[in-house]
């Protein structure tokens, strides 16, 4: 069962009762993310995610860990373009002591001079790793380029000139503006009594400023791109990619079938083609980033220099087929039947659940139902299939993004089409 209240301050509380679990997942979600950073401080949303785990007046960094630890429990954070998320995942009878424990950390953290500065090596280290990592790096740039000027082409982790000027007093402003109570949702999924959790959380969470951030949303515009990091790398990797839809477009279900099918699993047409047939790549898939009122559909792949042109002419010819062939019935019903078994395997976890209820409320304002979901999954026919590829599959937004032993003018613009 989920139920939903709302504190005076304006804090939604959402849980999902599961009586058979053993666990409860909880998460205290801030409704903003990277992508309303301010240019000159780009990583400030992520650092505070960093430095809440430092100490507060009641705990110190060894005891936040430690009695997360005490409990077998787990305790982390992640920060996304559009939210930030702090959560525990605890032994039921261990919920008071995780309720407590977050909230101490999130409303309480010191933000200790000594510890910021400590903090800023980990986090300067985190993004050399990133760069250290050309198969996780080109996506960072793919998104820094593909979306050029508009908030989401931010970095989330900033860059080393953004991160070394984030002062104690511009991440304590930081925090001031942007923890307010309507931009707070705070989700729980497992063995949990709603009644019991609003007890817990109404007199911790009471003193947290009403109101919401005020963010500065506009849309994104596109434009047909190639872009060259030349690195000494035995692969070539890159993104090739084009616009997508928001989360709450009705066609994320054409979308989700799409992926599943053009390379979304290792039956997939690129990881067949291109993998399986051809032997040019290791590693290649898509996915699709979508965001509140933007996306984009990205194919990666990693291939000797040599072999790059002919593994971009296979992509875009995979991508141009879904625009004039329709898709078969099998086909079409071995993506429904995959998407179907990958969301309900992922109930059993009661973190996904955790997460499900949150990001529901975040971006449809309502709980969206398995049987909805099933539904619309089993309602898309080839037809949608061949719209919805003409629709996002288009020249003005495609964009390639690579990193290797290349020069600039090793593709052009002009050599790609859709």
């Amino acid at each position: 069962m989920i139920t939903k209240s709302v504190l005076q301050n304006g804090i939604r509380v959402i849980s999902e009762t599961i009586p058979h679990s053993h666990s409860v997942s909880i998460g205290i979600w801030l409704a903003n993310g990277s992508r309303h950073d301010r240019r000159e401080i780009n990583g400030a949303a992520h650092f505070i995610e960093h430095l809440l785990f430092k100490g507060t007046a009641k705990r110190n960094a060894l005891d936040i860990a430690r009695e997360i630890d005490s409990v077998g429990g787990v305790l982390n954070a992640f920060t996304c373009r559009e939210y930030v998320c702090y959560y525990a995942k605890v032994l039921d009878q261990a919920l008071p002591r995780a309720v407590d424990l977050l909230a101490d950390i999130f409303l309480h953290s010191l933000f200790d001079a000594n510890e910021i500065e400590k903090e800023r090596k980990v986090v300067l280290q985190e993004i050399w790793m990133l760069k250290d990592s050309p198969d996780n790096y080109i996506h960072d740039l793919y998104c820094q380029n593909f979306w050029k000027a508009h908030p989401l082409g931010m970095s989330i982790i900033g860059s080393e000139e953004t991160v070394g000027r984030l002062s104690r007093d511009i991440l304590l402003d930081f925090k001031k503006d942007r923890f307010r109570a309507e931009d707070i949702i705070i989700a729980a999924a497992g063995n949990v009594v709603h009644n019991d959790l609003l007890s817990l959380l109404e007199s911790l969470f009471a003193d947290v400023t009403p109101g919401t951030y005020e963010k500065d949303e506009f849309l994104p515009t596109y434009a047909k791109q190639v872009n060259v990091s030349t690195k000494d790398l035995e692969q070539v990797h890159l993104c090739l990619g084009t616009k997508a839809l928001p989360q709450n477009s009705p066609k994320r279900y054409v979308g989700y079938i799409v992926n599943t099918i053009l390379g979304g699993s290792i039956s997939s047409r690129l990881f067949q083609e291109i993998r399986e047939k051809r032997g040019l790549a290791y590693s290649v898939y898509s996915y699709i980033l979508s965001h509140s009122d933007a996306g984009t559909f990205v194919i990666y792949a990693g291939t000797k220099k040599e072999k790059l042109i002919q593994v971009v002419e296979l992509i875009l010819q995979l991508m141009k087929d879904f625009k004039t062939v329709p898709v078969t019935s099998a086909e079409l019903l071995f993506a429904v039947e995959h998407l179907k078994g990958n969301l309900l395997l992922s109930l059993e976890s009661t973190d996904n659940r955790m997460t499900k209820l949150a990001k529901n409320e975040i971006y449809f304002a309502r709980q969206v139902a398995i049987p909805e979901i099933i539904t619309a999954l089993e309602r898309v026919t080839p037809q949608d299939v061949m719209d919805f590829c003409n629709e996002i599959f288009q020249d003005s937004s495609l964009a390639l993004e690579l990193m290797g032993k290349l020069d600039s003018q090793s593709i052009s613009s002009s050599t790609i089409s859709l």
